[in-house]
């Protein structure tokens, strides 16, 4: 029986740390033509990261990438309060959510100051506001969207006056050398956007009429970011549909992948090319089964339908075809958000671990990958039936989030135990040793 595939889930970090104070508030608006500041793109000790729920566990797994989802509709304040923190942009005054603000930079800092590169998923969730849905939310934002995830509104003046501005703020706040509210490397704009219904919803478009708008909200947020960071990173967001779209979705609803990232290409040349990359998540082409070296609809061709871990090779290799590279280079890709489940059974979490052990050798071997997040740190109760954590979570038990086999293969990945903990994972996956494809 064909098990039924879900759409991705996206869900909102929560941490427990101690409140950190606020610095002063910087404000003002970069100089055309260049980055108020410049640095390097930081380097990272590996490639392991992790959608962060717990930071102080996810410190002691050594992560070295994180990201975190970043609701605009949840940051902006239209109408100010006496706290609201503000920004100048165009010579207009925009004013953001404090208490936002300072969640944000205590989930940053902690992560960043012990050396993890941070980047942020820009979403825009529909609000009970409707002031804030008119200035951030498409105006085609149908309210049937499944999960309440609209795509942004840069048609209209407004609103991407606003979409600017809030782009601008947080570079400034959060990609400055100093540091001093912790550091964003990257920002993701949006989320699997090539099955918009579901993820980035501006109601039933084309692919012309939705890659247009896409277009548009990236190059603004490139525009803002750099004219803040000379380093910082914006990526488009795909899912592993490659050459078919999402089969819950009509032609109206989802596209392929890759029809949908050469026609952003071709678009953003003709306009001016600029440096966006690509955040990608090539889960198994059956998200309840972690066996993606059985995927059948991998295959190790252009025409592949999906993009899973069995053939990640066909995703660097096309990224690196002439007319998607800028100024000769191959855009660089990071996997921002893929996971595991942890089938039924005595072996459940022995798939799970050994799943995770062979992408993580593969993704190893794959230069272009600078990073590789695992989705999730801990079981959700509400992703569909889905157990994809590196923790389950029980909350009536003793011990609420306990440990699952993946939990040490994740922990020790990037260090000289690394063989030893992986080796159990040989024989499931049908390899003798990790240098086999």
């Amino acid at each position: 029986m064909q098990v039924r595939e879900v759409p991705m889930k996206m869900t909102v970090v929560s941490f427990s740390l101690a409140v950190l104070l606020l610095a002063p508030l910087n404000s003002g608006h970069a100089e055309t033509g260049g980055s108020r500041y410049s640095e390097a793109y930081p380097s990272a000790g590996s490639k392991k990261g992790l959608q962060v729920e717990i930071v102080e566990d996810a410190l002691t797994l050594g992560v070295k990438h994180a990201a975190l989802n970043f609701n605009l509709c949840q940051l902006v304040e239209p109408s100010p309060r006496a706290d609201s923190v503000s920004w100048e942009y165009d010579g207009q005054r925009f004013t953001f959510n404090r208490s936002y603000v300072e969640q944000l930079d205590r989930q940053i800092k902690a992560l960043s100051d012990r050396g993890v590169l941070v980047n942020l998923i820009v979403l825009a969730y529909q609000s009970g506001d409707e002031g804030v849905n008119r200035r951030m939310l498409h105006p085609q934002y149908d309210p049937k969207a499944p999960n309440r995830l609209g795509a942004f509104n840069t048609v209209t003046g407004e609103g991407r006056r606003w979409f600017t501005a809030s782009l601008e703020f947080v570079a400034e706040r959060w990609s400055r050398p100093d540091q001093g509210h912790g550091r964003i490397v990257g920002y993701i704009i949006g989320n699997e956007v090539n099955s918009h219904w579901w993820w980035s919803n501006m109601g039933r478009v084309s692919l012309e009429e939705f890659t247009r708008n896409y277009l548009r909200a990236v190059r603004l947020a490139h525009s803002a970011v750099r004219r803040q960071s000379s380093w910082a990173r914006v990526y488009v967001s795909l899912e592993h549909h490659w050459n078919i779209r999402y089969p819950a979705g009509d032609a109206m609803q989802a596209f392929p992948g890759r029809a949908f990232i050469d026609l952003f290409a071709r678009s953003a040349r003709e306009g001016g090319d600029f440096d966006w990359h690509l955040a990608f998540h090539p889960y198994p082409e059956n998200l309840f089964e972690p066996r993606f070296w059985n995927d059948k609809s991998a295959t190790q061709d252009p025409d592949t339908a999906r993009i899973t871990f069995k053939n990640l090779e066909q995703l660097v290799s096309y990224m690196e075809r002439p007319e998607l590279r800028f100024e000769g280079r191959p855009r660089r890709i990071i996997l921002s958000e893929q996971g595991f489940h942890t089938p039924k059974g005595e072996d459940g979490e022995g798939i799970q671990a050994a799943a995770y052990c062979y992408a993580y050798k593969k993704v190893e071997r794959l230069d272009a990958i600078d990073a590789f997040i695992l989705h999730r740190h801990v079981d959700h109760p509400h992703e569909g039936g889905l157990l994809l954590g590196l923790r389950r979570y029980q909350p009536s038990d003793p011990e609420p989030r306990p440990k699952k086999r993946i939990y040490d293969c994740f922990r020790l990945a990037d260090t000289p135990e690394w063989e030893s903990a992986f080796r159990f994972a040989l024989p499931i996956v049908g390899l003798e040793n990790w240098d086999q494809p």
